[in-house]
């Protein structure tokens, strides 16, 4: 039996460059974003496993004997090798009385949940004890991978409590990570739980939350950068709604129409992905002002790009217009559209000049967090080490 309380966190993700063009084969840099989820995992009632993932409103318990049970019975031969174990995961849906197609976050949440705990169990060990709670600070539904962070999460304290990666947080310590090897298996099972959550996702956002720091990503390879600064950013939500879907399919229209004036677009956008990744990886851990006039040149012409590929929108405008008053550098991160916006903080910017930017953002209906990029990955915690912040929301339980 689970017999320590601990904690596990994993960070979100913001594309830096590379939106729209990746689908097309080109580069993009995605580097992880110093907001995080955290999940407490401590010792359960005897025969119980419980969750509780106030973000969305879920509060669930079962009692393990059932939950082996219902295992065995949809386990099935070879039904592991499924990409996605549709039969298994119908199967789960009826059990937790989620309706066929649901698509709502809690549903997606429990279901991931149960399918990567009876997963894992079946294959290292035995159905935990264990009571789980989950809270972020990432917005969900925000493209800042807040769902495939809950996932690395998950697959990291399930591993360890099922014995199939250590406990390397020796007494005494605050923090500690996992070995190379012990990353890699919670990534692959963090992978399949974003499989359940979103069908097909690319695999960037896990590999983000599992290693931290940067990574490159370009049809289909994923490659960590060899050394990445810790760059200061604002983060802003202009919390207009988009479809992903309907922003993809607009581009790959205006690329069929006009192939002569896109694709070179689409190769400059690569460029800059390529040009950042170089100057990335030769920057001190903490760069000094003189390194970032190019890193803004970069996110300015990038910008220009995307608005030329028809995945700007006036919030974002307005978000680029506000930083620039303020001598700020911002671009869209992610589909565009609406959604979020990054903003370069060099060193030398005043605490008076951030505050500003904020204030003015926060006016324009926007939600604004001053954050880090280049963050760690997953990391297990002293619960004792946490701040009194994270502490507090995981209480809430």
């Amino acid at each position: 039996m689970w017999a320590r309380e601990l904690a596990v966190s994993a960070p979100g993700k913001v594309i830096l460059h590379g939106e729209h063009a990746v689908v097309l084969g080109k580069v993009a840099l995605a580097v992880a974003l110093d907001l995080r989820t955290f999940l407490r995992l401590r010792p359960g009632a005897e025969g119980r496993l419980s969750v509780s993932l106030p973000g969305v409103g879920v509060r669930r318990s079962w009692d393990t004997p059932g939950l082996r049970a219902l295992w065995g019975r949809i386990a099935g031969k070879g039904q592991g090798e499924e990409p996605l174990p549709r039969r298994k995961l119908d199967a789960l849906r009826e059990f937790t009385g989620i309706a066929a197609g649901a698509s709502a976050p809690d549903s997606l949440a429990t279901l991931a949940f149960l399918y990567m705990c009876l997963a894992i169990s079946a294959k290292y060990g035995d159905v935990p004890s264990v009571d789980i709670m989950v809270w972020s600070e990432l917005p969900t539904g925000a493209g800042l991978g807040s769902s495939a962070a809950y996932a690395v999460c998950l697959a990291a304290a399930l591993l360890m409590v099922c014995g199939a990666i250590s406990c390397p947080l020796q007494e005494g310590e605050s923090t500690a990570r996992w070995t190379e090897e012990e990353l890699a298996l919670i990534n692959s099972w963090a992978f399949r739980g974003e499989r359940v959550i979103h069908g097909n996702p690319s695999g960037v956002d896990n590999a983000v939350g599992t290693w931290g720091g940067a990574l490159r990503y370009q049809a289909g390879k994923i490659t960590p950068l060899k050394r990445v600064p810790t760059l200061r950013i604002l983060l802003t939500n202009t919390k207009v709604p988009r479809s992903t879907k309907v922003l993809v399919a607009g581009v790959k229209e205006k690329i069929l129409k006009f192939p002569a004036i896109m694709n070179p677009v689409l190769d400059s956008i690569d460029a800059i992905s390529q040009e950042c990744q170089s100057v990335l990886e030769t920057m001190p851990a903490n760069p000094s002002p003189e390194h970032y006039p190019v890193l803004e040149e970069f996110f300015d012409i990038n910008q220009h790009h995307l608005n030329v590929l028809g995945v700007g929108h006036p919030s974002l405008d307005r978000l680029c217009q506000v930083t620039a008053s303020h001598r700020l550098h911002s671009k869209l991160t992610g589909a565009g559209g609406g959604g979020c916006g990054i903003t370069l903080l060099p060193p030398d910017t005043s605490p008076l000049a951030v505050e500003a930017a904020k204030e003015d953002l926060c006016a324009c209906g926007f939600e604004c967090w001053e954050t880090k990029i280049g963050a760690p990955g997953v990391t297990l915690h002293s619960c004792s080490s946490l701040s009194a912040r994270v502490l507090h929301a995981l209480a809430q339980s």
